[in-house]
């Protein structure tokens, strides 16, 4: 019984954290001809955030953010996440290191409503 009660703690407990990221802000940013699409994203200060790049072109592209503490290779025809935050508001600069010319985008912390303008 003992045993039992282990195995079933241990499965709640693990499960929790799924649960979490599963209910975390999530923003989508495509990369086609070594661009980001959208280039600039917008997201609310003090929470975490999920940033899923889905990468069209058939070369990889890896994600650098001084700003943000972040590197990450996207395969080509793949995708791949980077978590950010908590972070207070702000512009944090992001680029594709074998793009860094084309690839660039920002991510603007805000709590204001995004106008759609840029």
């Amino acid at each position: 019984m003992r045993l039992i009660k282990r195995t079933v703690t241990l499965a709640l407990l693990t499960m929790v954290p799924l649960q979490v990221l599963a209910a975390l802000p999530e923003v989508v940013i495509e990369i086609r001809d070594h661009l980001f699409i959208p280039q600039t994203v917008q997201i609310p200060p003090n929470k975490k955030v999920r940033l899923v790049f889905i990468n069209h072109d058939p070369s990889p592209e890896e994600i650098d953010s001084f700003d943000l503490n972040r590197e990450k290779v996207i395969f080509g025809n793949g995708k791949g996440s980077i978590f950010v935050g908590p972070l207070p508001n702000g512009r944090y600069k992001f680029f594709g290191e074998l793009h860094p010319n084309s690839a660039v985008g920002y991510v603007i912390v805000t709590d204001k409503e995004a106008t759609g303008a840029d």
